[in-house]
């Protein structure tokens, strides 16, 4: 399982106005570990910074005045993300403002690069509705170190947000079943040529467990207005009003 934590700086807060991407930071995740693999890279937006987002990222004209073109990082940057799943924090602006760079150089669009894109943003709120979901907060609620985190950072931002994804989906890892064995670890039963295996052991929850399952579900109803795929309708109409 490839995943690439992926992030963006942009000149502003929408490419249908023109805003073009400056910055792409991206780490590879394999099987829920880090490789060390990383893509950066500084790009020339060929147009102006908005201030207001020059005061979030620090990242100025005159600085990628001698910076590449899109063009000229685009093929470097498919083959680094092709075929893989992207996590993203707030994927739809990163992936709106990536699109359209590969739009207006005639090259296929995330969706045909990459096998999925996977998003922190919305799935923080799914976890704690209510709450705040920055990447800034998730940081603060997984205890993950960001003080050396001044200014928004499109490399950086990945790197936290991959210990993020990791922190938010602990667990996950136990229901990839490993189908290799080693040789000699499994031992033949009386019968010969068959396996045996331990018996199973079953935990079930608790009281207090199943109560702050059912409280969850009764908040994230009442966050959706109603909506919430695991309750009946009429309860989740119930745990809404």
């Amino acid at each position: 399982m490839r995943q690439i934590v992926l992030d963006t700086e942009t000149t502003g807060l929408d490419w249908r106005n023109g805003d073009r991407v400056i910055e792409i930071g991206c780490v590879e995740l394999l099987n829920r570990n880090l490789t060390g693999r990383h893509y950066h890279v500084f790009i020339n937006p060929e147009r102006a910074i908005d201030a207001e987002a020059e005061a979030v990222h620090g990242i100025s004209l005159e600085f990628l005045a001698d910076k590449p073109k899109f063009a000229g990082v685009a093929q470097s940057f498919e083959e680094f993300v092709r075929d893989a799943e992207l996590v993203i924090h707030n994927a739809s602006f990163d992936v709106g403002f990536l699109n359209h760079e590969l739009n207006l150089l005639g090259r296929p669009p995330i969706d045909q690069l990459c096998c999925g894109v996977i998003d922190t943003l919305k799935m923080a709120k799914e976890q704690n509705p209510g709450k705040k979901a920055s990447l800034d907060a998730l940081c603060d609620r997984f205890a993950i170190d960001n003080g050396h985190r001044t200014l928004h950072g499109a490399l950086l931002d990945a790197e936290l947000l991959a210990e993020v994804y990791l922190a938010m989906t602990r667990g996950q890892e136990s229901l990839i079943m490993t189908l290799e064995e080693e040789p000699g670890s499994a031992q033949s039963d009386a019968a010969g040529g068959g396996f045996e295996r331990p018996p199973q052991l079953i935990q079930r929850a608790s009281v207090a467990e199943l109560e702050a399952h059912d409280q969850l579900l009764a908040d994230i109803a009442k966050a959706n207005k109603g909506l919430c795929l695991w309750l009946p309708p009429e309860r989740a109409v119930e745990e809404a009003a």
